[in-house]
């Protein structure tokens, strides 16, 4: 081994739920693990979504031998085309999984013809320095693995998401035996990397198959049509929800862009079983009677751009395909992400003001979770034997319950190590370490390209939302400094009261006071004070104010005079 150490640059997932993305780096060689995205809380105007703050490897691109998935949920996969282009790396995924990464990235001519190496359970592929097995775990999405990644260094496990469902609905449970297997092998497991979503709820995670009789029973009790709301990348529930229609007599339509293109992937793989008669357009079933149809439909967080957000009539960007009538159901097949439970409840809200019955977890059993319980999270350490154990994918609050759990089955709490992103953590000799903290923030992208947006250009867009906008322009002759024409003033984000032509009148006249008298300062600044306290004084407002003043050339001032 020498003095050569085995590096886990932890990127996005810890401390933060979503944008899931962990470089291993040994010698020349380093080894990605996801690319995923985040949903911006509400807190975040005007953000699209977040991706990973990647910097760290913007000048080490061309050590990194390649990019391996775990899965292709949004929150692992999502940031894929930003880091390919500043990483060009083969990818090795599932099937599944590389058709979700296939159908992200046929728009772009460059991107999609970087390779993407199919590979299947139970497989091990040599990258650089690494060679990785990937571990089929059940998980909320089929194709899911864990990865045991080997270096000189030792054998670390990093399990993905995932949760140990005895009756999944594709009928592949987790692969028991070849994570405890690698307990066994040569030194053992040097460390543990796990999922910690779930770290704070007791027991078990029940089985995807519990969402099924839930599923019919609002189906067989619905008198019109039903939508049902989940992620696009969701094909175990796309599933799910398909063989229940069926059986109900009723046909099933995919309404959004994203979870059209998904669902004809999976099905053209084999993921989604659904016969030709059944699956039909959103067209079709527009003009089919309403209690025959199914429509399954994007928007489970309440994002407003999303399908059932512009049916909620949130002020999305778009049309709405159809209106929300009285008697449709909507089900919404997911929790809600942390920071995303006020839009979801606010989606909620406006589609019953609209006549529809919505049925959610806890209203009725129509989403589990994909991610394993403490008890399930025990039996993964006890499973594996790890020397180390490194909790990842969660909050602060999940990383220090999982550490908690690691401990209470026997894990000595000096060979635990809860960080956040950006944290690195070296293992030599069999020793770990924390190293150097690199960059691990959050990036933003805004019409689907990395913004140059800051977290004070966000802290002034909250600034706005909160006070509006009070702006006024003045013009002045360019010779004198005087005033050369009527001031406007304008407001956006509130309303003048009654009254409001009297503040007006008297701002103007306070300006042209001022400007009469001459100034040798910030004329601006000048007049920027003087608004912001007669907005106060008479408006009992705080507005953002912005004052500019218009310089006149010697004409264009005799006119405004002249005018005046």
């Amino acid at each position: 081994m020498g003095d050569t150490a085995l590096r886990i640059i932890p990127l996005g997932g810890l401390g933060e739920i979503g944008k899931n993305m962990m470089a291993y780096e040994y010698g020349d060689d380093i080894l990605i693990v996801d690319t995923g995205l985040m949903f911006p809380p509400n807190d975040l105007p005007g953000i699209d979504y977040i991706i990973p703050d990647f910097q760290y490897l913007y000048d080490k691109a061309h050590r990194v031998r390649g990019i391996v998935y775990t899965h292709g949920h949004e929150d692992h996969t999502g940031a894929v085309r930003h880091v390919l282009e500043r990483i060009p790396a083969p990818m090795y995924a599932t099937p599944l999984t590389k058709g979700l990464l296939e159908v992200k990235l046929k728009g772009d001519k460059v991107l999609r013809n970087i390779p993407i190496h199919e590979v299947k359970a139970g497989q091990r592929v040599r990258i650089g320095a690494f060679t990785v097995e990937f571990i089929h775990v059940t998980h909320s999405i089929p194709d899911a693995v864990a990865l045991a990644i080997s270096s000189p260094e030792g054998v670390v496990i990093h399990t993905g998401d995932y949760k140990f469902d005895q009756t999944p609905i594709d009928g592949k449970p987790t692969d028991f035996a070849a994570l405890a297997s690698y307990a066994r092998r040569g030194k053992g497991v040097l460390a543990l990397l796990a999922d910690s979503t779930n770290a704070d709820k007791p027991g078990w995670t029940p089985s995807e198959r519990v969402i099924t009789p839930a599923l019919e029973a609002a189906m067989r009790e619905a008198p019109g049509r039903v939508l049902v709301a989940t992620f696009a990348s969701l094909i175990s529930r796309m599933q799910q929800v398909a063989e229940v229609a069926l059986r109900l007599g009723r046909k099933i339509a995919f309404v959004g862009t994203s979870m059209v293109e998904n669902a004809r992937m999976a099905r053209k793989l084999g993921y989604l079983r659904i016969p030709d008669e059944a699956w039909i357009t959103l067209e079709e079933a527009l003009n089919l009677p309403p209690q025959e149809v199914v429509l399954m439909v994007t928007g489970s967080q309440g994002e407003p751009s999303s399908i059932l957000g512009r049916l909620a009539g949130l002020g999305g960007r778009g049309r709405r395909p159809f209106n929300i009538e009285a008697g449709d159901t909507v089900i919404i097949a997911a929790h809600p992400i942390p920071g995303n439970a006020e839009n979801v409840y606010r989606t909620i809200n406006r589609l019953i003001q609209r006549g529809a019955q919505v049925l959610y977890d806890p209203v009725a059993q129509v989403h589990v979770s994909g991610h394993a319980s403490q008890e399930e999270m025990k039996l993964m350490l006890n499973l594996v034997q790890p020397r180390y154990f490194i909790p990842i994918h969660g909050e602060l609050r999940h990383l220090v319950q999982h550490a908690r759990l690691a401990q209470q089955v026997g894990i000595p709490k000096d060979r635990i190590a809860v960080v956040e992103n950006g944290q690195v953590i070296e293992f030599r000799n069999g020793q770990m370490r924390l190293a150097e903290r690199v960059p691990g923030s959050w990036v933003f992208v805004e019409g689907g390209v990395v913004s140059e947006t800051s977290i004070r250009d966000i802290w002034d867009r909250q600034d706005l939302a909160r006070r509006g906008l009070l702006l006024v322009e003045v013009p002045v002759s360019a010779a004198t400094g005087r005033l050369a024409g009527p001031i406007e003033v304008i407001t956006r984000g509130f309303s003048l009261p009654d009254g409001g032509e009297e503040f007006i009148g008297l701002l103007r006249k306070r300006i042209k006071r001022t400007l009469a008298k001459g100034s040798s300062g910030d004329v601006e600044k000048t007049l920027t004070s003087i608004t912001q306290n007669l907005a106060y004084n008479e408006l009992r407002r705080r507005p953002i104010v912005l004052v500019f003043l218009k310089p006149q050339s010697p004409i264009e001032a005799g006119n405004c005079e002249q005018g005046a």
